[in-house]
């Protein structure tokens, strides 16, 4: 798999992450702040912040600043990690990442209905991805972003395989995670992969080749089905 691909990926299937960014109050100074994110359908890390937050004053005298993804537990520097520099900015169109945000996050409608809440996204400029030791590279950041050719059939897919295919998005849980669910909703759907609520909690399956159109995201889903009967 392609570094660019294989780092982008590990940032789609991590539900969180740490931004860092210049600390305003004290100046050259990091300041590390841990939120929930999405990403767009290039990969980029999407975060909801305040305009009250430390980060967010941070983030508009400075947008510079880092996003780390990487998994907790014993042997951490074993695990792979990703770390994406570049620059934050509020997101201008930001219907469409909002109804995508939201889908993962639907408690988080409350943030946005009080009010002062923005989405800022980060644009890469490099990332940092080391997959356990001796694994260590760097990646432009032009390179890690995705097509985002789905991102326009993103929602008819949803509604697609919600209202039709619940048999198989069931399926595919027993097949890719080993679980038996009693409910199950499709959530997202990228290039990579696509994202499931499974009785409350977000699943993420990975495709093994990017699909770049809807006619391939039916063959991959149609294909992970059949291996889901199969056993």
């Amino acid at each position: 798999m392609p570094r660019a691909r294989a780092a982008r990926m590990l940032v789609r299937n991590h539900r969180s992450g740490m931004l860092s960014s210049h600390s305003l109050k004290f100046p050259g100074y990091p300041y590390g702040s841990a939120l929930p994110h999405v990403t767009d359908h290039a990969g980029r890390p999407v975060v909801l912040i305040s305009h009250l937050a430390e980060h967010t004053q941070n983030l508009e005298m400075d947008a510079r600043a880092s996003f780390i993804v990487c998994d907790s537990g014993a042997d951490l520097q074993a695990k792979p990690r990703v770390t994406v520099l570049g620059a934050a900015h509020a997101v201008g169109e930001a219907a469409p990442i909002e109804r995508r945000y939201l889908r993962f996050y639907p408690d988080h409608a409350q943030y946005l209905q009080i009010g002062g809440f923005r989405f800022y996204a980060l644009e890469p400029f490099q990332v940092r991805c080391i997959q356990g030791f001796g694994g260590l590279h760097w990646i432009a950041g032009k390179s890690y972003l995705a097509p985002d050719a789905m991102r326009d059939a993103e929602e008819g897919i949803l509604a697609h395989m919600n209202q039709d295919h619940g048999d198989a998005l069931r399926a595919y849980c027993r097949h890719v995670h080993g679980v038996e669910p009693e409910t199950a909703e499709m959530v997202g759907f990228d290039c990579d992969g696509f994202d499931l609520r499974v009785d409350g909690r977000l699943l993420r399956f990975d495709f093994a080749e990017p699909v770049l159109d809807p006619g391939q995201a039916r063959s991959a889903l149609v294909e992970l089905a059949q291996k889901s009967r199969n056993g």
